[in-house]
């Protein structure tokens, strides 16, 4: 009789310490958005136009996925970024005599420290690396008719969130700056052909170190976050400046573009979305 009571009360102690714990459990989930956009595009390179600065102007689609989450480092004080975005531009010169497209996919992974000086707003600062990979091609006869590009960097990256409540209606505001400060990239010499590079071994300094004194760039997100009914959409504006100056060559491409898609959250390893008040949001 009393090693039953025993090991009743022993279980239902057991039980009630594991129900506690399950309820004190904080959820770090993804925060992922999906989006699809088109915007302006300004392109140039002297490597397909040599001796001439003519810039190309078009229009071009992007699509962007995002995704955010909360990481145990500095006892969750680091959240991790994920970046994909995939770019295809039709550009035509001035006089639209000659046309050119361009196609391009980065990624980029970022590390953030999360800072809370105000209930709505969240600051976080941190760095990424960021690869990107594509080409632009102009279509037309030439000796070099495309240009390849590759790029590796290291990036200075931060944000700040800033959550408004209009009544009853939520709004999550975003600004973010990416600024490449150290790197390298694949880049021939003015004048040299792909076939003396690969075929022919003239590869000396084709993947040339980068930094501020020959590649400026930078892009800008400005997002907000609003429901609809039982879905949360993303608006955003991205704005990428990219200045080149390497091996004789000067290029840029600039793109500004409005994008917009879905937002959902989700633990990963459950796959099943949770309750706002079940877990610690990198976003919200």
């Amino acid at each position: 009789m009393w090693h039953r009571l025993l090991i009743g009360f022993v279980f239902g102690l057991t039980c009630g310490q594991l129900l506690h714990a399950q309820s004190d459990e904080t959820f770090y989930p993804v925060n992922a958005a999906t989006m699809v956009g088109a915007g302006g595009y300004n392109l140039m390179d002297t490597y397909l136009t040599p001796g001439s600065h003519i810039a190309y102007k078009g229009w071009g689609l992007r699509v962007l996925d995002e995704r955010m989450k909360i990481t145990k480092l500095a006892d969750h004080r680091i959240s991790r970024q994920q970046l994909v975005n995939v770019d295809f531009s039709f550009t035509e010169n001035e006089a639209k005599t000659t046309r050119a497209m361009s196609g391009f996919v980065d990624y980029t992974l970022g590390y953030h420290y999360r800072f809370e000086p105000l209930p709505n707003l969240r600051l976080l600062a941190g760095a990424s690396l960021h690869a990107m990979a594509g080409f632009v091609y102009y279509m037309r006869s030439s000796n070099n008719p495309a240009s390849a590009k590759a790029d590796l960097d290291l990036n200075i990256s931060a944000l700040a969130l800033y959550h408004l409540q209009i009544r009853d209606y939520p709004l999550t505001f975003r600004y973010q700056f990416e600024i490449p400060f150290a790197g390298i990239l694949f880049s021939p010499h003015a004048g040299q052909s792909y076939y003396e590079i690969f075929n022919l071994g003239n590869n000396s300094g084709i993947v040339p170190f980068t930094s501020f004194h020959n590649k400026q760039a930078m892009k800008n997100y400005l997002t907000v976050d609003f429901p609809i009914g039982k879905f949360t959409f993303r608006a955003s504006y991205l704005n990428s400046l990219y200045y080149l100056n390497v091996n004789g060559i000067r290029s840029h491409i600039l793109s500004n573009s409005f994008v917009i898609g879905f937002v959902k959250e989700f633990i990963a390893f459950r796959g099943k979305r949770v309750h706002k008040n079940r877990y610690n949001s990198a976003y919200y």
